[in-house]
């Protein structure tokens, strides 16, 4: 019997090693390959290149406008998640599954439909243009409407994360709170942000990451007034069509860099995470 199980057991090993061979082979030529590409036609020139194409007065302010939006749109996405997750897991109201739908509505659309939206909205023929004109209040092409766009496009990830953190766990600690004459804050502050702090930080974390990355919908808002209006997304694909490629893959570069970190910090999230 021990015979006749050896083949099936041997099939099954080399069944593992063709699957993680391919599996390997995948991100080798997927992920790997374009992330040593990056990184490689911004150090073409050299050091001295790299720094020089990330130091100059457009990247620069492309990386301040990146971090000023991301700065913005993350608190505003925690404190909508936090509130809209605690709402459709701790009570039941007539539009609650709509609710749900629509905090799902960014990742169903297009980018570019989600930032044409706006301009039709708030644009200088929009529906709300000649009040905005009128007042002197500039949305499209400018900051605003850059930080509006991204709004749009994060808020979903960090509700997505806590709400199942916040429906498995149930509600009998914050009833207990309550019982023993917590006050809301005290309940939320001592009994639920214990409880959600690894998936909301989880949460923050995508949030801020597609913050910083997203093109789609800001550049459709922008305008692309470079040094003004540009993020590092949009510089970089300014500096591309310029055929300043050192410039563009060096931008990029610091996008990349990003995207690990936020993989390393999700992976100790993770581990951390109960």
């Amino acid at each position: 019997m021990t015979g006749m199980k050896q083949p099936a057991l041997a099939e099954s090993v080399w069944m593992r090693r063709l699957l993680i061979a391919g599996a390997l082979g995948f991100l080798g030529l997927f992920v790997m390959v374009p992330l040593v590409a990056v990184f490689a036609m911004a150090l073409q020139k050299g050091v001295v290149a790299y720094f020089d194409a990330i130091t100059k007065p457009d990247s620069l302010a492309a990386i301040r406008l990146t971090l000023l939006v991301a700065a913005i749109a993350v608190p505003i996405n925690t404190v909508f998640g936090v509130a809209a997750a605690w709402l459709i897991a701790k009570f039941r109201f007539f539009g609650r599954e709509t609710l749900l739908t629509l905090i799902d509505l960014p990742f169903s659309i297009s980018p570019v439909i989600s930032g044409l939206v706006f301009v039709l909205l708030a644009g200088r023929q929009g529906l709300l243009g000649p009040w905005l004109e009128d007042n002197n209040i500039q949305i499209i092409f400018a900051v605003p409407g850059i930080v509006l766009a991204t709004v749009f496009i994060t808020f979903p990830f960090v509700a997505r994360e806590v709400l199942p953190v916040l429906q498995a766990r149930g509600a009998s600690d914050e009833e207990a709170a309550l019982t023993l004459g917590a006050s809301g804050w005290q309940m939320f502050f001592r009994v639920t942000l214990p409880k959600i702090k690894w998936a909301l930080l989880y949460g923050v974390i995508l949030c801020n990451a597609r913050a910083m990355g997203e093109f789609g919908a800001v550049s459709v808002v922008s305008g692309h007034v470079r040094g003004v209006t540009t993020t590092m997304p949009l510089h970089t694909e300014i500096l591309y069509n310029e055929y300043d490629f050192v410039g563009a893959f060096a931008v990029a570069s610091l996008l990349t860099l990003l995207a690990l970190v936020t993989i390393v910090v999700k992976k100790i999230v993770e581990w951390r995470s109960p």
